[in-house]
């Protein structure tokens, strides 16, 4: 190999990995709501099902009016990790999405998650609530927006409740006595911060202050320890065999459309083009979901 050819194909390597990179960045921000955007619609029609196996035809909408004190939904067992709990709505910052039960990885991957330890929406104590900030969706991008009396509106199989937001704090990452036990029902929501890192947590408060019961719904055994607090979500598992084999799929699909390119003319090599480019950004896509969880700031 002669040193023009090195040459050459140095810097055909520096500028495909330089249409990664900046492919990447848009992936990140736009791409990865794709995945939660699928998984939303599956656990619509998981919720509705729900619904409709307690007898509720539909998820009430409308915010019920003002009752003091709100009557207290029943201790009911917490739905399977990753199934949904229910749906969120924050009106101020144009949020309605289904909440899932916990919160690692793939969880909130889906959506919002609800903290395993926390009582359910409507119940007694502090329901709290985990969100990406900048990806997958983020539905709680704009969480810093939200002020005193903005209404927070959670559906379940056992009704509507209606939260109004009495604060807002930014957090070290380790402090988890935001989400502690509470003896008045609350609702705490937690994100990353600021945008783009995972330095601080943005904690908001909410309390509940209306609901609408479906009555559908009897008691079983509380399943909460209101002695302990939860943790935080589940640190992203990091699969580096996955993002170096993808790596490496697309290093090779490179390569080999290169070669070929080299050896075909005219009208077969334009066919390989268009069809190698669309095989080469189903490998890059699915390298970028590989690569998304190695990223520090990760919701």
């Amino acid at each position: 190999m002669s040193l023009l050819t090195l040459r050459v194909a140095v810097g055909r390597a520096f500028l495909v990995a330089g249409v990664l990179v900046l492919l990447f960045i848009p992936y990140l921000l736009w791409g990865t709501g794709l995945i939660t955007a699928r998984a939303q619609s599956d656990l619509r029609q998981q919720f509705a099902e729900i619904l409709r196996a307690h007898h509720v035809p539909d998820a009430p909408s409308a915010p019920a009016a003002p009752v003091s004190p709100p009557v207290l939904a029943a201790l009911i067992a917490p739905p399977p990790p990753g199934a949904p709990v229910g749906i969120i709505s924050i009106p101020k910052i144009s949020v309605a999405m289904v909440v899932v039960e916990g919160t690692d990885a793939e969880q909130l991957r889906s959506g919002p998650g609800h903290y395993p330890a926390t009582p359910l929406p409507g119940e007694a104590g502090n329901v709290a609530i985990a969100g990406h900030r900048t990806t997958y969706l983020h539905p709680f991008y704009s969480l810093d927006a939200l002020v005193p009396g903005d209404a927070i509106n959670i559906a379940t199989v056992q009704g509507l409740f209606v939260y109004h937001v009495v604060s807002s704090q930014v957090v070290d990452p380790s402090d988890v006595a935001v989400a502690a036990p509470t003896p008045t029902p609350m609702l705490t929501l937690t994100t990353c911060n600021p945008r783009y890192s995972a330095s601080q947590r943005l904690v908001v408060k909410a309390a509940l202050v209306s609901d609408l019961l479906t009555g559908s719904t009897s008691p079983s055994l509380p399943v909460v320890n209101p002695a302990k607090a939860p943790p935080w979500p589940e640190p992203i598992h990091k699969d580096w065999w996955a993002a170096i084999g993808w790596s490496l799929a697309v290093v090779v699909v490179v390569t080999g459309l290169w070669a070929l390119a080299l050896r075909l003319h005219g009208v077969r090599r334009v066919a390989l083009l268009v069809g190698g480019i669309l095989a080469w950004l189903v490998v890059v896509y699915l390298a970028f979901n590989a690569l998304a969880p190695l990223l520090p700031a990760s919701f």
